[in-house]
């Protein structure tokens, strides 16, 4: 039998039901912790959790991370069912890609609602629950469009910017407590969430050259058993073969 690295752990995965907070939630089953997950249709959940198990370890439901109720709903439910949560994934996101001029004042809501002020609220929340078992990890699904901004980008480009600003002042607040926060930075994801800069959502699954959500996964674990007196605050993750280039 394989050693269980993350078993007696508690987990919550923003985002959980697909892409790659699917894979998220799947790597650290693997690794023994019990998983909470959340997603905004009960038809995606429901999804994820007939394609998560052991079930009796997995936890889901319906929570829009934008919504202060709906987190403090999530993260009362995740308690009840696990008794306590040590690590904190805040990746939920959404994303529109217009210009400023062409970006409606919803849309630029929503994205600064789930990708920013969803993760305040998450962490908010988890903070006294972590003061309840000495300490836990918060790990942060960034972007690279947090660090360069592109064309059609102005709403999501802030929100991940701001998130990085977020993370590394909760974790200079946070680090004496026994509390880690890190910021994972993808480029190019083969996911759903795939859309281009230009604006279209078109997703065939014929993108191969960009990294797996799994190739995330895996560094959300390697992140998470680092030891305790390490924290990797932020890494940056790009694709090895990118179109047109050797």
């Amino acid at each position: 039998m394989s050693e269980k690295h993350l078993e007696n752990k508690a987990a919550i995965v923003t985002g959980g039901t697909r892409g790659i907070g699917r894979a998220i939630a799947t790597r650290l089953l693997a690794e023994g912790a019990r998983v909470a997950i959340c997603g905004t249709r009960q038809e995606s959940v429901d999804d994820a959790l007939e394609f998560l198990a052991p079930k009796e370890r997995v936890f889901g439901m319906v929570a829009d991370v934008s919504k202060l109720e709906d987190v403090r709903r999530f993260f009362g439910a995740v308690l009840q069912r696990f008794g306590s949560v040590h690590i904190l994934v805040n990746n939920a996101g959404a994303g529109v890609f217009r210009s400023v001029a062409d970006l409606t004042p919803e849309e630029w809501q929503r994205m600064i609602g789930v990708n920013l002020t969803g993760a305040y609220y998450c962490c908010h929340e988890i903070l006294p629950i972590f003061s309840q078992v000495d300490g836990g990890d918060v790990v942060n699904i960034g972007s690279l469009a947090g660090k360069n901004a592109f064309a059609g980008g102005a709403a999501y480009n802030a929100s991940k910017f701001g998130l990085n600003g977020f993370s590394e002042a909760m974790m200079l607040d946070y680090r004496s407590q026994g509390v880690r926060v890190s910021t994972i930075m993808p480029g190019s994801v083969d996911t759903e969430f795939g859309r281009n800069p230009s604006g279209s959502s078109r997703y065939d699954g014929s993108d191969s050259w960009k990294i797996a959500p799994d190739d995330i996964a895996e560094i959300v674990v390697t992140v998470l058993l680092m030891p305790r007196r390490t924290t990797i605050s932020r890494i940056e993750v790009r694709p090895s073969r990118p179109p047109g280039k050797s």
